[in-house]
């Protein structure tokens, strides 16, 4: 046995500090660099100045310089760990098939509601596809905290001198464009990684323009390790004319990072639909069939004997099996002979077998298999009757074979948070339709205005929001009239939630401003607005539960009582509620229960609460708003 082959022992105790920066690197791979040790080696290190960073609300002290970084970079990492003050509200009337459906649709900016995703769906999605704005040198719609101005950015940067006047002109192409960009994405992209499940992949739609900066930032927030490939699909089926171009643009770029590589490796991944052409020309039983060289290729090495072709020639060389090998598959009738049997040996592969296998994916897409930005505006236009109702979006066939290679099946949850005009969500559908899996689907997009010339508003259609809604639905109509044997297990709704302040009223207030009337209005801290449906997707929030679960309402002695998920969750909102109605909730033993803070007209009573649920259902934890 060859001695290199046999690990050695270290004789020597464990390294602390390594499997500390390993276990470190595991929650924030942004903070592992390297270091050279005292033999001059390259070894694992931490960055103690993003590591203090990631744990400090507030803005860390010190030169941000190439790292790589760039102004802004630890505001965006404070802006993603801020708390908010947010929650989601149902819309019912906007929904389809509300009760019974699994898909979401989350209106509102996506950086807020993925904070507010962090405990619902922590681990859970199995994979994210996101095509966010393109940096074309002009401001984002996203109002995040760490925008600045060109002023701004101008005097934290040090491009200002001591007088105030500016040492470089400030193009479109450096600066403060890169700068947003890079922030507005950073942020999100670390929150998006803590919702990714350990074999999930995210999937990342990108121009010429911030493409580097993005596989830099990727980089840090995913692990170098973690990343899979780099995509180039051809999103123009015609030829570009533009004389003023050295090089036409005919592609985009998709890169792709697991969560966990290794894990991602030995759970399995997803292959694509068959490309090959089979055909039965000899009548083989097992069906259509292609065929590979069975002589290995002139860079490769084989097995070494001769082969006599159904002719009587004599054939040497080195073949891609051993002799015995060779004689199984010759006489299985999987050894084809081309040229009337006189020809080089090749080897039979079925169909029915690579439909199993499924086909690797390759880093080079053509359009012809995965769509083109033409087909996705057809695709729009026959769905919505109208032209141009919105701007580039992506086509099924594209979002579709993602799905397949990232592995997403079963119950699995796939999430966007730039979903535009929803073609993930009717890629989703469309693909259960086909296969017969449940998969889910969260959708997060801008209520972005549309241009009042657009087509879309023209239309009808006030915001984004209301086109990829409208999508959906149309969409999904026109699955079920394509798929009707799945018309009655095809899920095709979807509830619709919007971002909006917190339910609560703002307790804080100094003592002097503390007044009778203040007092009579704090009864209840609930604002006014705010329904049952309201409260009991907040409690959903902040207890972590998914949002897309199935529930009743019922009343029990005049009060409503709502149980999430078969118990869950059980949550009365009532004021006043009678001890018969806390022991009827108690005696179902729920693993939750939520009740008003102001249900309750004093102390006493929320000890008897207490008390009750101690008695009849010892583990449910009780809580008030």
């Amino acid at each position: 046995m060859d001695n290199e082959m046999i690990d050695k022992f270290k004789m020597e105790s464990i390294d602390v500090t390594q499997e500390n920066i390993e276990k470190i690197g595991n929650l924030f791979p942004n903070c592992i660099t390297e270091a050279r040790d005292k033999d001059g080696k390259l070894k694992k290190a931490i960055n103690f100045e993003m590591l203090k960073q990631m744990l400090s609300p507030e803005i860390f002290a010190g030169d941000e310089a190439y790292e790589f970084t760039w102004v802004g970079k630890k505001a965006s990492i404070v802006e993603a760990n801020k708390p908010i003050r947010k929650t989601l509200r149902p819309c019912p009337e906007e929904s389809v098939n509300w009760d019974t459906t699994e898909n979401l649709y989350i209106e509102g900016d996506n950086l807020e509601v993925l904070k507010l995703l962090q405990e619902s769906y922590l681990g859970k999605v199995k994979m994210i596809y996101i095509d966010p704005p393109y940096n074309t040198g002009n401001d984002f719609i996203y109002n995040d905290d760490f925008k600045m101005s060109s002023e701004e950015y101008a005097d934290e940067s040090g491009e200002l001198d001591e007088d105030g006047n500016c040492m470089f002109k400030n193009t479109d192409s450096n600066g403060r464009f890169h700068s947003d960009w890079c922030s507005m994405i950073y942020s999100r992209l670390m929150l998006a990684r803590n919702l990714l499940s350990e074999d999930g992949g995210i999937f990342i739609s990108i121009d010429d323009n911030e493409q580097e900066n993005l596989k830099a930032i990727c980089n840090e927030i995913f692990g170098k390790q973690n990343f899979e490939g780099h995509i180039h699909w051809r999103r123009r089926h015609n030829q570009p004319n533009d004389k003023k171009k050295m090089i036409g643009i005919v592609a985009e770029h998709i890169l792709v990072y697991a969560k966990n590589s290794v894990y991602l490796k030995s759970v399995g991944v997803g292959k694509l639909d068959l490309t090959a052409s089979f055909t039965n020309t000899d009548n083989d039983p097992n069906g259509p069939w292609a065929s590979k060289p069975w002589k290995v290729g002139s860079d490769q090495s084989g097995s070494k004997y001769t082969i006599v072709t159904p002719t009587g020639k004599v054939l040497e060389g080195e073949w891609m099996g051993e002799e015995a090998t060779y004689k199984k598959f010759l006489a299985e009738g999987r050894i084809y002979f081309p040229k009337g049997g006189d020809g080089m040996p090749r080897k039979k592969y079925y169909q029915f077998e690579r439909e199993e296998e499924g086909q690797c994916a390759t880093n080079w897409w053509p359009h012809e298999q995965f769509g083109n930005n033409q087909e996705a505006n057809n695709q729009m236009t026959e769905l919505f009757g109208v032209k141009n109702v919105f701007s580039n979006p992506k086509p099924v066939e594209l979002i579709r074979a993602m799905i397949k290679i990232a592995n997403v099946k079963g119950n699995d949850i796939y999430m966007d948070f730039f979903p535009g005009s929803a073609t993930t969500a009717h890629s989703v559908m469309q693909l259960n339709a086909e296969d017969g899996e449940h998969r889910k689907f969260i959708m997060v997009q801008l209520p972005e205005e549309t241009d009042e010339k657009s087509e879309a508003f023209k239309a009808g259609y006030k915001n984004i929001c209301e086109i990829g809604k409208e999508r959906i639905r149309r969409a999904g109509r026109k699955i079920i009239e394509e798929h009707p044997e799945v018309a009655d297990s095809l899920d095709i709704g979807f509830r619709v939630l919007k971002l909006d302040d917190s339910n609560m009223k703002d307790v804080y207030y100094n003592p002097s401003e503390y007044s009778q009337d203040l007092l009579s209005r704090m009864e209840s801290n609930v604002k006014e607005d705010r329904t049952d449906l309201d409260l009991l997707f907040g409690c959903l929030l902040e207890w972590g539960l998914p949002l897309s679960l199935p529930y009743n309402s019922k009343k029990i002695e005049e009060c409503t009582v709502h149980n999430y998920n078969d118990g869950d969750l059980i949550a009365c909102f009532d004021e006043k509620i009678p001890d018969s109605v806390i022991k009827n909730i108690a005696k179902q033993k729920p693993l939750r229960a939520v009740f008003r803070d102001s249900s309750f007209s004093d102390s006493p009573s929320k000890i008897n609460v207490g008390e009750i649920f101690k008695l009849l259902s010892p583990d449910t934890r009780v809580k008030v708003i």
